[in-house]
């Protein structure tokens, strides 16, 4: 649901988010470059920020690892499952 300023929220990293839906590299995309770009939207409009030049992909790959780990296991079991059909 958009805020007053008609941004999108960041959603939640948690299984009741879209997180897990993505594979591990579009994750990264995402965290680095920001959903407009990957999107392919520059009209995208969110509250979540762009990390790139502040966070190394280094850094936004142990962040999304401990993100991962707080998934309940089947979570992170699809989420994988996701990740390995997209490398096929």
């Amino acid at each position: 649901m958009r805020g007053p300023d008609g941004m999108l929220p960041a959603p939640p990293h948690d299984a009741s988010g879209h997180t897990w839906h993505h594979t591990d590299e579009v994750l990264i995309r995402i965290t680095r470059d920001g959903v407009a770009a990957v999107a392919g939207d520059p009209g995208y409009r969110t509250t979540m920020p762009v990390y790139r030049g502040v966070l190394t992909d280094q850094e936004i790959v142990a962040a999304l690892s401990w993100i991962k780990s707080q998934w309940p296991p089947q979570v992170r079991a699809r989420h994988d499952q996701i990740g390995a059909s997209a490398r096929r």
